[in-house]
């Protein structure tokens, strides 16, 4: 059932009966109203109130019942930040809930669209391999390209292709000049990184769960 507020005329209406004193329950009878929407106004004018002021209360009191913005406490932007600068999503930083965020996914990217962070550090749209044939026969693996014009099948391909580009790893880059200790450094920070697609754990994370204890001793 919905509700309907006084308009200013049935407010003046109301003043004006109360000055001539009906009851509550008379008012409310021939304005189709309930006792209590009556009353309350009764209650208002007899504080020294009037129709106007009572209506002009209602106005301010609506415009003031709206969702409220979200504010983060100065430690959880630092730590928002903080994680960004690593290589962290919005999405990973929530998934992840090693510290408390008080926000959705959605609302977190709102905030760096609206520059509430700086976006400096958020994951770029990835570039297509290249060179694949000699990746292939140098590690024997198999390489998969999607259909043309179907981005949509390799979206996590695009996603960790835009994860090298924000550690200066670009496709069109010469990586006969890029240095085995480089590689080696952005493989490290990124296998320790939590990933959407590994339910938030870092790779690293989900390699050692597939390991035996003498086979990570091996390792040691």
């Amino acid at each position: 059932m919905t509700y309907n507020h006084l308009t200013p005329t049935e407010l003046v209406m109301i003043e004006a009966y109360f000055n001539q004193s009906p009851s509550v329950s008379k008012v409310a009878n021939l304005l189709q109203r309930s006792r209590q929407t009556i009353y309350k106004v009764y209650r208002f004018l007899k504080s020294g109130g009037s129709a106007m002021s009572y209506y002009k209360q209602y106005k301010k009191n609506k415009r003031n019942c709206g969702r409220h913005p979200i504010m983060l406490s100065d430690e959880q932007q630092e730590y928002i930040q903080k994680k960004v600068a690593q290589g962290w999503a919005p999405d990973v930083l929530i998934g992840r809930a090693e510290f408390p965020i008080a926000c959705s996914v959605r609302t977190l990217y709102r905030m760096f669209k609206d520059k509430t962070f700086d976006t400096h550090d958020l994951p770029m749209s990835g570039k297509e391999f290249s060179n694949w044939k000699k990746i292939s026969n140098t590690n024997d693996i198999s390489i998969y390209f999607a259909d043309p014009g179907t981005p949509s099948q390799r979206g996590l391909n695009e996603h960790s292709n835009g994860l090298l580009c924000k550690d200066v790893l670009y496709k069109a880059m010469d990586f006969n000049g890029v240095s085995e200790t480089f590689i080696q450094s952005v493989v490290s920070k990124r296998n320790h990184i939590p990933r959407k697609s590994l339910n938030y754990k870092t790779p690293l994370e989900v390699f050692l769960s597939y390991l035996a204890d003498d086979d990570l001793s091996n390792l040691i």
